[in-house]
């Protein structure tokens, strides 16, 4: 598994070689486990229109948001494709390559 840091600003290809965006956020899941906290990554936020500068502006250690950062983010997020980490098939060499073709991505 990639580091979040390796995920941020890498670009993103569809299946037919189409261009989706830049990386400029991960959603992941929290596991508590009984000695440790675990996280699993569950999908990509991808900007065509924006540089990675969305880590952890959002959400504080805990996970809350408070109404100012729930706007910024509905603000910064605007157009912004989520692709399911399931659909990601190789993230090796500044290049993520997804199984979905572009027109199957939801917004975020």
């Amino acid at each position: 598994m990639a580091s979040v840091t390796e995920l941020i600003g890498q670009s993103v290809w569809d299946s037919n070689g189409v261009w989706v965006g830049h990386v400029v956020d991960i959603r992941v899941v929290k596991h508590k486990a009984q000695l440790q906290e675990n996280n699993t990554v569950y999908g990509l936020l991808v900007s065509s229109r924006r540089a990675s500068l969305l880590l952890g502006l959002t959400h504080d250690r805990a996970g809350r948001a408070d109404w100012l950062s729930r706007t910024l983010a509905r603000t910064i997020y605007a157009g912004c494709t989520f692709v399911p980490w399931s659909c990601v098939e190789d993230y090796g060499g500044g290049e993520i390559h997804i199984s979905a073709l572009r027109k199957e991505l939801t917004r975020a």
